[in-house]
């Protein structure tokens, strides 16, 4: 007999061989009908699948988190049968789950059109009314490959050659279609559901080599239930809305262009926005401890080779070698350098935790068509900052680096924050004892703070854990920005060490850390938070002032110099247009505050002041106006720092 242990701490004892289907039942009819799979030791399986050893279990249903990977799984089995069945010689390659929901690659001579997603989504609907059952066999190595390459499937026959030596070949069915897969698949097609749709087509690399034939990969996204599919499908329209690349070019903040990829062409309204989000960082950082250095944008290999990071980064750096015969590396971090700043000059336990800071720019190569917008470049500035500080410094410093963060991200408008423990990944460098060190200071930090992390296994950096900062958005998208790593290796790889208390020489702790992490991504997922309506204090434009009639002009440029004068920055519009294009024109580029003005305001030294995404005005004398503007305009650490010293 084998024993199963439930989640509520019962066991219960069964023939070997049960499958998951079966103990649902012995359970309650209801439950076997609504499992989908079952977790065996924290793993999901199939239904179906033979239990023959001791293990822990739980039996999912549909409305189990669990289940929609599953439902994702199916759909895209699902979505390469419907497209073989209406495009006969058409070769499915790989089609995984991915976040909210699927993709498939095909190969097929002539290409998808949009118009072929609908009939594929209506194929679909069909093979899941049919309900077919997923079944699996293991075949023989020998046996899958000559099957799929008499269907002339030549993409499924190197897939099964890559398959680890001593590794099962499983072939899933659903009716009388079938594919190569790992599974686990609930138990049949009609478990899928109404709750999916096809989104869109793309090209793609057969395993993402450019060497490779192109493919054409279909993506769909798949819910629990057509509510939930509708709920999505709201808020991509939303995102659409927010494209921050859109509203960059309306915004005129930046554009980006062939002879550069993956690098930002700032325009000067652009880069006022960049700059002030650098000078809040600036200001903040200065009142925490930090000085501010700066490190060489390119550097020797040899230092890359000792840090690590030539053997674990290398293929992502920039390189060059110079007419003498030397190697320099673009630097696609800026920890090596601080260290070397570090290590200038003895230092001693006295003067930890010693807080450097860097505006750096980094460089990594990013495949083309990975890159997107501010969100995905190759060249981008971090808010990089590094503590060196004891072992017994570790928790203190993290708990302060916490708080710092959320108050940050509060600031900006995200008030929703998720954090994430990541821990040592599969390539990484120091012994595991170090680590073990490393990983428990990290934990002792986060628990110290009073806060609920989820783990992200193996996600950590290759020299230390770290905390991911989440941050969730005003349509509810997710974004990991500031980290946090505790590194107990650099360090001494790279020689530093500091006088300890009993007089020998000490490896200090490196805590890296970042809080908006890239700049150019903060700055995207700013812009698309507020849908371009960004806060008074960040905005490049804060005010236009707008004429009615050319008897106007005078005055409107005395406003606007009496404007920047006072720390707003603002520009007088003096177009012989009419007032009602001027407003929309200047809606369209998100500048918060019209300051419209005729002659009866030129006169009475008035404005009549326009927010934006308001019809409302409201008629102020002009200084009250500014003083106003300039109250609101006040960065949210300067208001801060303002209320302390009155307080």
């Amino acid at each position: 007999m084998i024993s199963l242990t439930f989640p509520d701490g019962s066991a219960r004892e069964f023939e070997p061989g049960i499958t998951g289907k079966t103990v649902a039942a012995s359970i309650a009819k209801s439950l076997e009908k609504k499992a989908v799979a079952v977790e065996l030791d924290g793993d999901l399986k199939d239904l179906g699948q033979p239990i023959d050893a001791d293990a822990n279990i739980r039996i999912i249903t549909r409305s189990d988190p669990e289940a929609l990977g599953l439902i994702r799984h199916d759909a895209a089995h699902v979505m390469a049968e419907a497209v073989q069945e209406l495009y006969p010689g058409t070769q499915v390659t790989i089609g995984p789950v991915i976040e909210n929901g699927f993709y498939y690659d095909f190969a097929r001579e002539e290409p998808f059109t949009p118009d072929d997603l609908p009939v594929i989504e209506q194929k679909m609907a069909e093979i899941i009314a049919r309900d077919h059952p997923f079944t699996v066999e293991v075949w023989d190595r020998d046996k899958a490959k000559k099957v799929f390459a008499d269907k002339g499937e030549m993409f499924k026959v190197e897939l099964v050659d890559a398959i680890p030596e001593g590794e099962s070949v499983k072939i899933y069915h659903q009716g009388d279609w079938f594919d190569l897969c790992r599974g686990p698949h609930m138990d049949s097609t009609g478990r899928i559901g109404k709750g999916f749709k096809l989104l869109k087509i793309a090209g793609a690399y057969w395993r993402g080599d450019s060497n490779n034939p192109m493919l054409q990969r279909i993506y769909g996204t798949a819910w629990a239930n057509e509510d939930e599919l509708k709920a999505y499908l709201e808020q991509l329209e939303e995102a659409e809305k927010r494209d921050h690349r859109r509203l960059g070019r309306e915004m005129d903040l930046f554009h980006f262009q062939e002879e550069a990829p993956g690098a930002v062409f700032w325009h000067a309204k652009g880069w006022t926005l960049f700059q002030s989000l650098i000078g809040y960082m600036r200001r903040k950082q200065q009142a925490w401890g930090y000085r501010e250095v700066n490190s060489p944008d390119m550097m020797d290999r040899a230092l890359w080779e000792r840090s690590g990071h030539w053997e674990k980064f290398g293929e992502n750096m920039f390189v060059s070698e110079t007419p003498d015969e030397h190697i320099y590396a673009c630097k696609p971090m800026n920890c090596p350098g601080h260290v070397q700043i570090f290590k200038h000059g003895l230092k001693s336990y006295r003067e930890l935790p010693l807080r450097i800071s860097e505006f750096g720019k980094v460089h990594r190569y990013e495949p083309s068509g990975a890159l997107h917008g501010l969100l995905r470049v190759r060249h981008f500035t971090q808010d990089d900052a590094h503590i060196f500080c004891t072992e017994d410094q570790i928790t203190e410093e993290c708990v302060r680096l916490n708080e710092q963060m959320l108050s940050i991200y509060r600031d900006f408008g995200f008030e929703d924050v998720r954090i994430k423990f990541s821990d040592r990944p599969a390539k990484r460098v120091g012994d595991d004892a170090v680590w073990d060190k490393s990983e428990a200071a990290l934990k002792r930090a986060v628990e110290a703070a009073g806060l609920e992390y989820e783990v992200n296994p193996g996600e950590g950096a290759f020299y230390g854990p770290k905390l991911e900062y989440v941050l969730r958005d005003a349509i509810g998208r997710d974004w990991q920005c500031g980290t946090i790593q505790v590194d107990l290796n650099l360090p001494g790889r790279l020689g530093a060490f500091y006088i300890g208390t009993d007089g020998d020489k000490t490896v200090p702790v490196m805590i890296h850390r970042a809080m908006f992490g890239s700049l150019e991504r903060f700055t995207g997922i700013l812009i698309e938070h507020h849908a371009g309506h960004l806060p008074l204090w960040l905005a490049p434009l804060q005010a236009v002032v707008a004429t009615i009639v050319s008897d106007a002009d005078d005055y409107a440029v005395e406003v606007a110099a009496k404007l920047n004068e006072a720390g707003i920055r603002a520009e007088a519009d003096l177009r012989n247009e009419k007032i009602n294009y001027k407003v929309r024109e200047h809606s369209v580029t998100k500048v918060p505050v019209l300051f419209v003005v005729g002659k009866r305001e030129a006169e009475e030294g008035t404005v009549s002041v326009r927010r934006l995404g308001s019809r409302d005005q409201e008629v102020m004398p002009l200084d009250e106006a500014i003083t106003a503007l300039c109250r609101e305009a006040v960065p949210p650490d300067l208001r801060s720092r303002r209320s302390k010293q009155a307080a």
